[in-house]
């Protein structure tokens, strides 16, 4: 089969501008690279998500999921097969203390919404740079707090586009991984259980994080985020930076000035540049120190020719 056929096949099923054929990636990424994925959907409903999951299962067609574009890399030459964006999955409700959120809504929004309804338990999330499905997955956390602290249940699909319901004990949520990624699950939903809190508490403790991560984040630049995950009983920015690598990086990429966990797309970096300078610091740390880096963000996709 050929991706012409991908496209028709698919837009029987979903409208002819939701299913897009050579799509640039970097149009969707927080790094602002990437090359073009063959097909691009953005489902509009869970039951159009579970077709097209399952229509990739049963043809064998390479499928990724793409949230926010945060966390990701997307190399130069692009994605073959189908790339799913859940951006138009992003409903958001209130029920006393529970919050529902779909799997595309973004998580700083999420985080908003509980504060502005007198929610305590979601501020650590108010500057995460990604989609519910995504944070889930990661278990993203940031300031003390995590995905697994909040969370009451998720609702996702199988590879083969079978729904299942999850509980907090199988979502299996530890240090930046779950059952979401083991199994490649993709989450339509997440449900959370928050406290009523004090308005002016809430207020004053979003206020501060955001502060402090507008003071010593990098975000004037494209970036993935935190490059790498924590090392035991270390800090991955704190091991950059005495190896003196800030300001340093390949092209248009560098690790940042600001904050050497970060590295940036300061002008027009390509994937390839980004990941050099990924593969710069891995090295110069671990020569160092003897500690190997490893990968927060993901790296997907292949090389231009």
């Amino acid at each position: 089969m050929t991706k012409e056929q991908w496209l028709s096949d698919l837009r029987r099923f979903l409208a002819d501008d939701h299913v897009k054929m050579d799509e640039p990636l970097h149009l969707h990424t927080l790094t602002r690279m990437g090359g073009p994925a063959d097909i691009f959907v953005t489902p509009t409903t869970e039951d159009e998500t579970a077709y097209a999951v399952k229509y990739a299962y049963e043809n064998k067609i390479p499928l990724l999921l793409l949230g926010n574009g945060s966390n990701m890399v997307v190399r130069d030459g692009g994605v073959r097969g189908i790339v799913l964006n859940l951006k138009s999955l992003r409903t958001v409700r209130i029920d006393g203390t529970s919050v529902y959120a779909q799997g595309g809504a973004n998580i700083k929004e999420v985080s908003k919404i509980a504060a502005a309804n007198r929610l305590t338990g979601f501020e650590f999330a108010c500057g995460i740079p990604g989609s519910i499905g995504g944070a889930m997955a990661m278990n993203a956390g940031a300031y003390g707090g995590e995905i697994k602290d909040i969370i009451r249940q998720a609702t996702v699909l199988t590879r083969e586009g079978e729904k299942l319901v999850l509980s907090k004990e199988d979502l299996e949520l530890g240090y930046r991984k779950s059952i979401i990624i083991k199994k490649g699950y993709y989450v339509l939903s997440a449900e959370f259980a928050l406290e009523f809190g004090k308005q002016a508490a809430i207020d004053a403790k979003m206020s501060d994080l955001t502060i402090q991560r507008e003071t010593k984040q990098p975000l004037e630049f494209p970036s993935a985020g935190s490059v790498f995950k924590r090392p035991p009983g270390n800090f991955a920015g704190k091991l950059i930076q005495e190896s003196g690598l800030q300001g340093k990086g390949f092209g248009g990429a560098e690790v940042s000035t600001k904050h050497a966990g970060f590295i940036v797309n300061k002008n027009n970096a390509t994937a390839n540049d980004y990941i050099q300078t990924i593969e710069m610091v891995k090295t110069a740390v671990f020569e160092k120190f003897g500690i190997d880096l490893e990968l927060e963000v993901k790296i997907v996709g292949e090389d231009s020719i």
